[in-house]
């Protein structure tokens, strides 16, 4: 199930915090082009590099969000923003919405750090911050419709169908992950996701339960 659209309909406001995520994830993927690996190791979130100085690498927790390792890993990332952002955004409010996704972003990132904190392997993506915006969504908007590809059709399903197999996905490979120990083995952050999504879901809890009342709207 491949997600390419979801119901706006009742949206309120123009998504600026997530128009303007894509544009610096987009600069900084040409900055990366620019500027080759050098840039990629010095920006990107090394966990063994962490572990042994972690007051020199604390700026790396933030810019390896904006980060990504291929032009499919940002377009991927970037489409699900889109798709999933404007709708969370507009019903948390801009400022708080920037807060919720950096916030998850991070709670991310340190999800693989505790799973592999001997990792030599770069980790650079919006992933995790992005998979805290469907936590956020799951949340808040388990009935919208979401339009999915499945292979030459499109059809309109819950979100909370499309999401809930998109986490399970993400739990059965993290826990495959966890199991094979080697530091220098690159491939998906499976436990970023699994920690994101699961700080998105209960930061909107919070939210939600302090009486905010554009969210479950």
């Amino acid at each position: 199930m491949f997600p390419i659209g979801d119901d706006d309909s009742a949206r309120r406001t123009v998504p600026v915090v997530t128009y303007a995520l894509i544009a610096i994830n987009a600069l900084v993927f040409l900055l990366e082009l620019n500027n080759g690996d050098a840039f990629i190791q010095q920006w990107a979130f090394v966990p063994a590099r962490f572990s042994a100085d972690a007051a020199g690498n604390i700026a790396t927790v933030f810019s390896a969000m904006f980060m990504h390792g291929s032009w499919l890993h940002l377009g991927g990332n970037m489409l699900y923003l889109w798709i999933f952002g404007d709708n969370v955004e507009d019903s948390f409010g801009h400022v708080k919405y920037l807060i919720f996704y950096l916030l998850a972003g991070i709670a991310a990132t340190f999800a693989q750090y505790f799973a592999m904190p001997e990792s030599n392997v770069p980790n650079v993506g919006a992933s995790g911050a992005i998979a805290g915006v469907l936590g956020a969504y799951i949340l808040m908007f388990p009935k919208s419709r979401v339009n999915v590809l499945l292979g030459r059709s499109v059809v309109a399903m819950p979100a909370i169908v499309v999401l809930g197999f998109w986490i399970v996905l993400q739990l059965v490979s993290g826990v495959g992950t966890i199991a094979y120990t080697n530091a220098d083995a690159g491939g998906v952050a499976y436990m970023a996701h699994v920690g994101g999504f699961v700080a998105g879901f209960l930061m909107a809890v919070l939210f939600r339960g302090a009486g905010n009342p554009r969210i479950g709207a």
